[in-house]
């Protein structure tokens, strides 16, 4: 279900979104391409997905009517099976990036993003690895994103200190891929540049050379007078 709407001559996008399957539902609202509230089915409860910085909003009654939904939308899953003779589910496999949210020093908490994209159906699942151990703490995965060809996107977070030598790992699973499908990130570490004290050691021997030649000659200029 989309929504458009413009105020003050800016566009905006309001979306709802509830599905479900034999073991699985979603139930989410979103805007602008960002999720503001998601029904979380396996702790029962509703979520708040706005950023800290944004406005308190409230979802009163929101996670009651997600459960009601759930219900109607698995009675309309099975009629739709049947009156499409149970087709072939399309499916697309996802790719995958990992990047940092901010800039990265050493020593300095930070968050990995790992985009997963461009998948169907749902769920994709997502695992982090730190020097190939397992991580799980802090771990955050969002809720499925329609793109406009009706494939998905989805973001899992890792808070994170980046310390020279680590290796985090992301990798993907989903019935689209052969094999999981992994993106490796390390973080750099720029060393500080010897161009400029080269440089400058050149310029000042060259100097150096420059006045010696240049004394050397008026003496000897000064002995011929």
């Amino acid at each position: 279900c989309w929504q458009v709407y413009a105020e003050h001559k800016v566009l905006h996008k309001d979306l709802y979104i509830t599905g479900c399957s034999d073991s699985d539902g979603l139930d989410m609202y979103g805007l602008d391409g960002e999720e503001m509230w998601y029904a979380d089915f396996n702790k029962g409860e509703g979520v708040v997905a706005l950023p800290p910085f944004a406005d308190p909003f409230t979802f009163p009654g929101f996670y009651e009517q997600a459960v009601g939904n759930q219900g109607v939308c698995k009675a309309n899953l099975a009629t739709c099976i049947k009156a499409y003779k149970n087709p072939e589910e399309k499916i697309a496999p996802p790719h995958s990036s990992i990047y940092p949210r901010d800039d990265v020093d050493l020593g300095v908490e930070n968050t990995l993003i790992c985009h997963v994209s461009g998948f169907h159906p749902a769920p994709v699942r997502v695992r982090w690895t730190r020097n190939n151990q397992n991580l799980t703490e802090g771990v955050r995965l969002s809720t499925p994103y329609p793109n406009a060809d009706f494939t998905l996107n989805q973001f899992s977070s890792l808070p994170f200190t980046p310390e020279e030598g680590d290796i985090y790992g992301c990798t993907v699973e989903h019935k689209g891929l052969a094999e999981p499908l992994t993106r490796i990130w390390e973080p750099e570490v720029i060393q500080p540049s010897v161009g400029p004290a080269v440089f400058c050691g050149v310029g000042l021997t060259l100097g150096l050379l420059g006045v010696a030649a240049g004394t050397f000659f008026l003496i000897k200029g000064n002995q011929c007078n």
